[in-house]
């Protein structure tokens, strides 16, 4: 149980995925400009690298090792991500047509989303069992979730400040961001 706390602390905060590995910035960046969206975001984003992490871990652990076939793993691996984020699409699409049009683009970009992908092969390259797989997929995705929902915050806040011109728009959103990787930086001493 230890392991899995360490695992799952350590994936959402330490090694955030976005504040220190540096995987999924387009979306990150893109859909934080309203908390509402980024929640939204988040949680799809949850939603499937969790679900990926399970479905692949056993697909490679089921298939591709007994079959000899580990080197096809990327290429499985983004079919399954693609297939979950149709999924997901097309269950917003129906479901919930607000945010599926508030996040537009951002959605089908999940399936690009290197960080979906990164954490799937993170689970292959630490060997983690298929419940360590799981849970580390689930905390990096929720690291993912706190981390765009503290900057989307932060941006609808400095919209009421007076930004000097230089820095207007994505310049500060990159500054702020680079502050939040700093602030992040400061969970490592949990180790």
């Amino acid at each position: 149980m230890g392991n899995l706390i360490a695992i799952a602390v350590g994936s959402a905060f330490i090694n955030n995925v976005v504040l220190s590995q540096f995987l999924g910035i387009c979306p990150f960046l893109g859909v934080s400009k309203r908390v509402k969206t980024a929640l939204g975001m988040g949680s799809a984003v949850v939603f499937v690298i969790t679900l990926a992490s399970f479905v692949a871990g056993l697909i490679y652990k089921y298939l591709l090792v007994p079959l000899n076939i580990t080197y096809l793993q990327t290429i499985v691996f983004i079919l399954v991500i693609a297939a979950l984020v149709q999924f997901v699409e097309m269950f917003l699409k129906k479901k919930m047509k607000g945010l599926y049009q508030a996040l537009g683009v951002y959605l089908p970009l999940i399936t690009t989303n290197c960080a979906v992908l990164g954490v799937v092969i993170l689970n292959v390259t630490k060997s983690y069992d298929l419940l360590e797989g799981v849970v580390n997929g689930f905390a990096t995705a929720v690291g993912f979730l706190i981390s765009i929902t503290i900057l989307a915050g932060l941006r609808e806040k400095m919209e009421y400040n007076d930004v000097p011109r230089a820095f207007q728009g994505t310049p500060i959103v990159l500054v702020t961001a680079g502050l939040m990787a700093i602030a992040f930086f400061g969970f490592s001493g949990l180790k």
